[in-house]
């Protein structure tokens, strides 16, 4: 994604684009990707980038909060940013820590319960663990 570019989805979601924001959004949007808030550090720092670790965190936030990543939990200590933002699902490696997109089409999800009073449906994301098999 070019500098352009990320200008561009800042402004359309509303982010101001800061010289470090757009920095973290180099990192993060390059491609689709899942990353860990200390993955984008160690990116930054490779580069030479200045950018604190606090302010990463803040970014993180802001661009989870407008839209322009998602935030996956996958457990209680470990997040990751996605690149990509439309609903799909996930495979959680948990030996390698890492993530990988599975198409929204390749699962079908039936007997959604129904919905608490007064809300709707915004989307249904399955995680799915996967561990190597033991020899």
């Amino acid at each position: 994604m070019s500098r352009k570019d990320i200008l561009e989805k800042l402004k359309q979601h509303g982010v101001m684009p800061t010289a470090q924001r757009i920095e973290v959004a180099a990192v993060l949007l390059s491609r689709p990707q899942h990353l860990s808030a200390d993955q984008i550090i160690d990116k930054l720092k490779s580069r030479r980038s200045r950018v604190s670790k606090a302010t990463v965190y803040n970014t993180l936030k802001l661009f989870s909060e407008q839209g322009i990543v998602k935030e996956l939990s996958v457990d209680s200590s470990r997040k990751f940013y996605d690149s990509t933002t439309h609903s799909h699902h996930h495979f959680y490696h948990v030996d390698s820590g890492e993530l990988s997109d599975i198409p929204g089409s390749q699962i079908s999800i039936s007997g959604v319960p129904p919905l608490p009073n007064g809300t709707e449906q915004e989307s249904v994301e399955v995680l799915i663990r996967v561990r190597s098999k033991s020899k």
